[in-house]
């Protein structure tokens, strides 16, 4: 092998090096803005329950006072 083909693959290795580099902190990035979401989509879910039991309160309350007798 001559010096011109062991820079052209050191070169390339380099190259690949750079490339697992950036890969890597890609990786990286798009796990924790997967944790966000999920964190954001665990908490809407939460609030969605809250809203519902609240809503299922106040109508059982609505229809106890229709079911009192008048005054």
């Amino acid at each position: 092998m001559d010096s011109h083909n062991l820079k052209d693959i050191n070169k390339k290795l380099d190259e690949l090096i750079s490339a697992y580099r950036e890969c890597k902190e890609e990786n990286r990035k798009l796990k924790a803005e997967a944790d966000g979401w999920q964190h954001e989509r665990n908490r809407l879910l939460q609030q969605n329950e809250l809203a519902r039991n609240k809503i299922a309160e106040m109508i059982a309350r609505l229809r106890h006072l229709e079911q009192e007798p008048n005054e």
